[in-house]
């Protein structure tokens, strides 16, 4: 619980933190507000949601950028998080 805790409070300081910080990767802007959708799947019990499969698809090519950053590493490399990419058949980043 307390993991979770911690993502309802640090997800939407990140949001804020890099909302006007698209990073460039590839031909996909990376930008992790894009993972929002998410956030349900990752705090609950519930599967992972169409736009949350999709944003996971166009933002593959920058997990490993987001790898980089302390916070982000933390929801990327949780346990959930890899549940989350297998249930989408989103392969998971080796960087």
């Amino acid at each position: 619980m307390e993991k979770f805790k911690f993502f309802a409070v640090a997800f939407p300081i990140l949001v804020v933190l890099l909302l006007g910080k698209a990073l460039p990767c590839s031909s996909v802007t990376c930008d992790p507000t894009k993972l929002s959708s998410c956030l349900a799947a990752i705090q609950g019990s519930s599967p992972p949601s169409h736009a949350c499969c999709s944003g996971l698809k166009v933002q593959r090519s920058c997990f490993c950028l987001y790898m980089k950053n302390p916070t982000l590493r933390m929801m990327i490399m949780s346990p959930k998080s890899r549940k989350i990419a297998s249930y989408c058949r989103v392969p998971f980043p080796r960087c």
